[in-house]
């Protein structure tokens, strides 16, 4: 199973959640943290392959890279950002009449 194959069953789940609590999500505040989460994830996951703390197997990993970080790296990021808020929203405290 490629990253990608992985990353592909859980960015389902999380468009399937998010889709669920798309009317009370605000995507403009999504948004902004997903743009600084993915500034850091490229930073950071840069530094910890470069100083060999992360390895990938290459025939796993799609090629295309961020630095030198696979970009299925950020694909974590993304279902973070997007999934957590969903979940809160759905699951949030329900209020008694």
């Amino acid at each position: 199973m490629t990253y990608w194959s992985l990353n592909a069953i859980f960015l389902a789940v999380i468009l399937v959640v998010a889709l669920l609590a798309a009317r009370r999500l605000r995507w403009a505040a999504v948004g902004i943290t997903l743009a600084i989460l993915l500034v850091m994830t490229a930073v950071f996951d840069n530094v910890m392959i470069s100083i060999g703390l992360v390895a990938y197997n290459e025939s796993l990993i799609s090629g295309a890279f961020i630095g030198v970080a696979p970009l299925e790296d950020f694909a974590y990021a993304v279902a973070a950002v997007v999934g957590l808020p969903s979940l809160w929203v759905l699951l949030g405290r329900r209020r008694s009449v």
